[in-house]
């Protein structure tokens, strides 16, 4: 997410800091910054999570609600950030009756906590398109950091004028540290979560 935001996964960090003078590559590296809007208006952007179901198959689903923005800086990718708020009451697995349960109090309680939260606090490249995003996670009143192995997917220009940059990313989410306690088998504490993310640079 990079995501994600999310994974889960964007964005706004507004800081209200008063800088000082930047040097000659900082500047630099404020140039090259860029930002991007995510794309779920054309649904080009998705936060999806699998569980075991018992042991014996996976479970799949999604948030079809949320939005974001990254910033991405290609002279110097550390500089890099993502902000996502996810809307929880639409997560959806393809089964009405599992998701008004997945809503419920065992597990989501979207009525008390309607979104969750990530923000990055670090992007780290690893070499070969490769990055580790870390951030927080606020998500049923708990917030908990996050690490995000992300892939740079690609950018470059779309057919209606802009320029748009994508990243995958893949992280795993124990349960109970966000006070989820449903007992669904030892299979199952653990849900694996997958970030695709397109962005519109907003020049």
């Amino acid at each position: 997410m990079t995501l994600i935001k999310h994974g889960l996964l964007a964005t706004a960090l507004a800081l209200g800091l008063q800088a000082s003078p930047l040097s000659a590559q900082q500047a630099a590296e404020s140039d090259s910054l860029e930002r991007y809007t995510i794309d779920t208006r054309g649904a080009h952007a998705f936060v999806q999570f699998r569980i075991p179901h018992l042991g014996y198959s996976w479970l799949y689903g999604r948030f079809n609600d949320f939005e974001g923005e990254f910033t991405f800086d290609p002279a110097n990718p550390s500089n890099s950030s993502v902000d996502v708020t996810i809307q929880t009451t639409s997560i959806d697995s393809n089964h009405e009756r599992r998701d008004n349960h997945l809503r419920g109090k065992d597990f989501l309680s979207v009525d008390a906590y309607p979104r969750a939260h990530f923000r990055s606090t670090s992007f780290t490249p690893k070499g070969d398109e490769q990055f580790t995003l870390v951030g927080n996670l606020t998500l049923m009143g708990q917030t908990r950091e996050v690490e995000i192995d992300v892939e740079h997917f690609g950018a470059g220009d779309d057919p209606w004028g802009g320029f748009r940059r994508g990243f995958t990313g893949k992280t795993a989410l124990t349960l109970t540290d966000f006070g989820i306690d449903y007992n669904l088998g030892e299979d199952s504490r653990v849900v694996e979560m997958i970030l695709d993310i397109e962005g519109i640079r907003q020049d």
